[in-house]
């Protein structure tokens, strides 16, 4: 099996997979389905004897990529095809519902893809491979509708019955990260299902970026935002060894503005932050006020550095306040993924920070299709203490000195 961290094969198995290897990148998923082709492609050409799990593309084919498509009709309506056949595939299809810079012509005006389009387009594409497939795979990094993931009043259950869908139209495993609320698998108990966490991902992109982190509990603290995402920054706090700190978020529930329920205060819980440099995680940043409203508060307490990480970024309000909020020290860094489509101004601003998923995405899709667990890869426990210790041994190599 392939170590995640080093590359290298920790054990010896029989290196054949179940089926060759075919992998659809759905529109708005091009490049990172262009870097998860390059790493395979490379592995398929290690040399032979050394252990690796190596997949193989069918008939000849030079690349794991397969050529599908969604055209438009003018009113809009679409259909799936498939340019080459994907008969006996273990077929993987990746498809960013997110992707809102995607178009498509109706009645001669410009329209984007909503996430509703683009989950359309993916059973589309799903139906164009009618059966033939020997096994459907969905990656869909952010769940689609995954924040109607509950019945409160009157509701529909959207999240629960898209992946019913997905289930009755012969998708055996379906790879999402960082669900809203992973507990919404309970919808396809007989589907293979996991929620991925990039925290590995996420620190060893802070760390490349910023080489003077010092690492303790005198001088570093883990905020988590609010009660919801409170498990993953006590993971935080438990695999780096420093103490947690929270925000309480108090509601006024007697309205909806924009579709929740408006923040009257941020209440927090914890230890002095004076002269600390925080690290703050969530799920995802929407508009981001939540997060700059907090960021706001732990500057009032004197804090040092904040640095705030997301597994998505969708800055539906645009980049303007956070622009304000780097200028007047307020925010450091924002760190998120290449899960989903970022703005090339948001790429380009100073203050953000880039995870690249795509190498750990192939290798996942290349243990899938040697049908092994995925349990190592999930697991990155390991992984932060020894990135850790490598950090630690660069500043010590580099001269840095902390008091």
């Amino acid at each position: 099996m392939i170590d995640p961290l080093s590359g290298a094969a920790t054990q010896k198995y029989p290196t054949e997979p179940i089926a060759p290897l075919g992998i659809v990148a759905m529109r708005g998923c091009e490049e990172i389905g262009r870097r998860i082709n390059q790493y395979l492609m490379r592995w398929q050409t290690a040399n032979d004897g050394d252990g690796l799990l190596r997949s193989y593309a069918g008939e000849g084919r030079s690349s794991f990529l397969v050529d599908a498509h969604c055209p438009r009709f003018g009113t809009g309506e679409g259909k799936g095809m498939l340019k080459t056949s994907v008969r006996g595939y273990d077929l993987y299809i990746i498809v960013d519902v997110g992707a809102y810079d995607q178009t498509y012509n109706m009645y001669g005006k410009i329209a984007h893809l909503s996430p509703d389009e683009h989950f359309a387009d993916l059973k589309r594409v799903i139906a164009a491979v009618g059966g033939k497939a020997k096994r459907i795979n969905v990656i869909m990094p952010f769940l689609y509708e995954s924040r109607q993931h509950r019945r409160t009043g009157r509701e529909s259950l959207d999240c629960a019955l898209a992946l019913q869908e997905l289930e009755k139209m012969g998708v055996q495993n379906i790879l999402t990260f960082d669900a809203h609320d992973p507990r919404v698998q309970n919808a396809v108990p007989l589907t293979g299902f996991e929620s991925v966490m990039p925290s590995y991902q996420l620190l060893k992109a802070l760390l490349r970026s910023e080489k003077d982190l010092r690492i303790d509990r005198k001088n570093m603290m883990i905020i988590s935002p609010d009660e919801g995402a409170l498990d993953r920054n006590i993971y935080y706090s438990s695999v780096l060894g420093l103490d947690l700190g929270m925000f309480y978020k108090r509601r006024d529930y007697t309205q909806i503005i924009n579709g929740r329920n408006p923040i009257i205060k941020h209440e927090f819980l914890g230890d002095d932050v004076e002269g600390k440099d925080l690290f703050v995680a969530d799920d995802m940043i929407s508009t981001g006020d939540s997060m700059l409203d907090l960021a706001r508060e732990l500057k009032a307490r004197k804090a040092n550095r904040i640095y705030a990480a997301a597994t998505f970024a969708f800055f539906t309000d645009g980049l303007d306040a956070f622009h304000r909020a780097y200028e007047e020290g307020i925010i450091t860094k924002v760190l998120s993924t290449n899960l989903t489509y970022r703005t090339p101004q948001l790429r380009e601003a100073p203050w953000f920070i880039e995870a690249d998923l795509s190498k750990y995405i192939a290798y996942m899709i290349t243990t899938l299709n040697h049908d092994r667990s995925l349990s190592d890869l999930l697991e990155p426990w390991d992984r932060i203490k020894a990135l850790m210790v490598r950090y630690r041994a660069e500043q010590t190599e580099a001269g840095l000195r902390f008091e």
